[in-house]
């Protein structure tokens, strides 16, 4: 007798701690007797029906951060990108995540990938770099909306990386920088404008009073003098050399006039010596006698 009691006490206490769960904060058990669903039970300690009459299972209500794998995608505009993103989820009901579908984790995971495969193949890739917020949210929503029935709460997707081919990179790189040229050219352009519209109105000023172009003309070379590694060039009016250049002119005209005369003195033909003319009264007029006679 008392080695029954004694095997019985054995039995209860071991059925006892077997039947003894303690559940974190963070977790929730599902109870499940004799096969039909009970309740969520937790968290603290929690007491189950021994052998094997009631059974739990085990769900943490935190966030989970599941990673999508990198998804082979065509945008609207026909370019291949490769998007991989992070889903951000909670376990809002335990017994819908249990009872609902077979493994909530690996659903959600496949319904993350599908609809990040749709929603990015319906992009183009203009939009889809500069609005990726947008996008962030649509995701968010489907996956939400997708997920509700399964007691899973989305709170944030986050499209992490978006991997272009090399040759749409450098056709992006040259697109960037052929406007940045564009910018740079529109500045450019528009600094010269306004700089010419104020010099304008200076001179217009300066007009007025011609010492001041000779003072901001000093106020440049006490500028450029300070630096000792530079060279300064002063410009001279012209007016100051007005009398040597006249005095050169003078003397160059008369040179020249000299040179003409000299070069007129030594072109002038020789005349050729008087030629000798017959007399003819003393050869001719014999020579006319003499025929006569003839």
């Amino acid at each position: 007798m008392e080695i029954l009691l004694a095997a019985l006490a054995v039995a209860g206490a071991t059925a006892l701690a077997t039947s003894l769960r303690v559940m974190w904060e963070y977790e929730r058990a599902v109870v499940f007797r004799l096969g039909r669903l009970r309740k969520a039970r937790g968290p603290g300690l929690i007491f189950l029906v021994p052998f094997g009459i009631e059974r739990m299972q085990r769900v943490s209500l935190r966030i989970v951060a599941m990673d999508i794998p990198p998804q082979d995608v065509i945008t609207r505009d026909n370019v291949s990108v490769k998007v991989n993103a992070v889903l951000y989820f909670r376990v809002a009901d335990p017994v819908k995540a249990i009872v609902e579908v077979e493994d909530f984790l690996f659903a959600t995971s496949q319904l993350a990938q599908t609809t990040l495969r749709s929603v990015i193949g319906q992009a183009e890739l203009d939009d889809l770099l500069a609005e990726r917020e947008k996008y962030n949210n649509m995701l968010r929503q489907i996956i939400d909306s997708e997920t509700d029935p399964w007691g899973i709460e989305v709170t944030a997707v986050e499209v992490k990386d978006i991997d272009l081919p090399q040759e749409m990179k450098r056709a992006m790189a040259r697109q960037a920088e052929a406007e940045r040229e564009r910018r740079a050219k529109v500045v450019n352009a528009l600094g010269e404008f306004q700089a010419s519209t104020k010099l304008v109105e200076a001179a217009r000023i300066m007009s007025r009073q011609p010492i001041s172009v000779q003072l901001r003309f000093l106020q440049t070379v006490s500028e450029i003098a300070a630096e000792n590694n530079s060279t300064t060039l002063f410009p001279i009016p012209m007016d100051l050399f007005e009398p040597f250049m006249r005095s050169l002119k003078t003397t160059r005209a008369s040179e020249e006039s000299e040179a003409e005369l000299e070069g007129t003195e030594e072109t002038i033909p020789e005349l050729p010596p008087p030629e000798r003319v017959p007399d003819l009264s003393r050869s001719e007029e014999p020579a006319r006698v003499r025929k006569r006679d003839r």
